[in-house]
């Protein structure tokens, strides 16, 4: 694991963060931006957990198999604070890619739009300032 390729799989973070923002932004006119802000949850998401595994693995922890473990061991680093809400997260994500319903769908939404963004952001910053340290 080289420094480099964080930093790469950071700014790719940073941007799929940028495109949740936007769309969560949108006027809520047509079904499709619920489809689409749930994509980009989907993800964003899966950005995420890697990012923290990537991160854990330059820090010296491995043995992370599953965004389950990341974000335990993410939590345990403190690299996040809010462990559950994550395994919540985690949870909603899954679900996503299992079934479609439209009232599951609709709350997956007013989650990601309401917490799970503030969430992914944290992150974000936290990173920034973990690779901002070691520079």
């Amino acid at each position: 694991m080289t420094r480099e390729r964080l930093h790469r799989k950071l700014e790719e973070y940073r941007r799929a963060c940028k495109r949740l923002e936007e769309a969560i932004n949108l006027p809520l006119n047509h079904d499709i931006v619920y489809d689409g802000v749930i994509q980009r949850f989907e993800f964003t998401f899966e950005l995420s957990w890697k990012l923290m595994k990537m991160f854990l693995e330059y820090a010296g922890v491995t043995e992370i198999r599953s965004p389950r473990a990341a974000i335990q061991e993410a939590y345990a680093y403190g690299l996040i604070e809010q462990g559950e809400q994550w395994i919540a997260m985690m949870i909603d994500r899954n679900k996503t890619s299992h079934i479609y319903d439209e009232k599951e769908a609709r709350l997956i939404y007013d989650k990601v739009k309401n917490k799970y963004y503030k969430l992914f952001n944290q992150l974000r910053k936290r990173m920034e300032k973990e690779m901002e340290i070691e520079q």
